[in-house]
């Protein structure tokens, strides 16, 4: 008797949740047509015209726009100084010990503005050459491609270390290209495609990046070794050396300008 009362109280409570529902679906659909009812007629989306001078964007360019629109970040991270300047922001706050200070918005957020800085004459030279003669229509979109791609192959190129360069090159299989490349002609160099620069430029980064946290782990690590054998000389084996050294950390940071000398140090790096 019990077990059928139970199965009568569930019965009527998903008749209940149900109905509900049904009705919320009955009043969005009756929304979605009186939206539709009252829609300005004049906006339509074209896909199946590609006439720019018509003002409308052809399927392949609108897949096109998607398409960079996903890959931004990966562009901004392989193609730009963000990877040096992040990855050595993280080595400090790593050689601090401050653990979530500063936290990942702030070294992002001071990641991206330093970017913006440095890249600012590459975006400048894309936004004369490239973007501007292709907005009032005196080269075609092929050319402008070209032409936003070359300045910053230049920055990449000035970037990467003839090592690297040659690691990917015979890497990529292109032996009958490796010897008609002049390593010290520029305009040689910026010739080769993304898919060797790229990674290249990103190995040489991640190389300085590498090399200048070790450089900053130094002055730190010497804080710790003194602390630590202080505390031990002192017999209080049980406090955490990390506790007592942090403050000096910071101190010694703040009295020589670190971050001062560190920003300036990765910008003129670039320059």
């Amino acid at each position: 008797m019990v077990n059928c009362s139970a199965q009568k109280r569930s019965l009527k409570k998903h008749v209940f949740m149900f109905l509900i529902s049904f009705v919320v679906t009955i009043i969005l659909i009756v929304c979605c047509f009186q939206m539709t009812a009252y829609a300005a007629p004049g906006i339509t989306i074209d896909l199946a015209s590609g006439d720019a001078a018509g003002g409308t964007m052809g399927p392949l360019e609108l897949l096109l726009l998607l398409t960079i629109i996903a890959i931004a970040p990966s562009l901004l991270i392989m193609m730009t100084s963000f990877t040096r300047i992040v990855i050595v922001l993280s080595f400090l706050r790593s050689a601090l010990g401050t653990q979530q200070s500063p936290p990942n918005q702030i070294i992002i957020g001071l990641a991206l503005f330093l970017t913006l800085f440095i890249m600012s004459p590459v975006l400048q030279e894309i936004n004369d050459q490239a973007y501007k003669p292709y907005k009032v229509g005196s080269i075609t979109q092929e050319v402008a491609i070209e032409k936003a791609v070359k300045p910053l192959k230049t920055f990449m190129v000035k970037q990467t270390q003839a090592k690297d360069l040659d690691l990917f090159l015979s890497i990529s299989n292109k032996d009958q290209n490796i010897e008609k490349i002049d390593r010290a002609n520029l305009e040689s160099l910026t010739n080769l495609g993304l898919e060797v620069l790229v990674p290249s430029f990103i190995t040489s980064e991640l190389k300085r990046a590498f090399t200048i946290g070790f450089l900053l782990f130094i002055p730190f690590l010497i804080i710790d070794m003194v602390v630590s054998s202080t505390l031990m000389s002192m017999g209080m084996v049980m406090l955490p050396p990390s506790m007592i050294a942090l403050p000096f950390k910071l101190m010694l940071f703040v009295l020589v300008d670190g971050w001062g000398l560190l920003l300036s140090t990765l910008v003129r790096g670039f320059k």
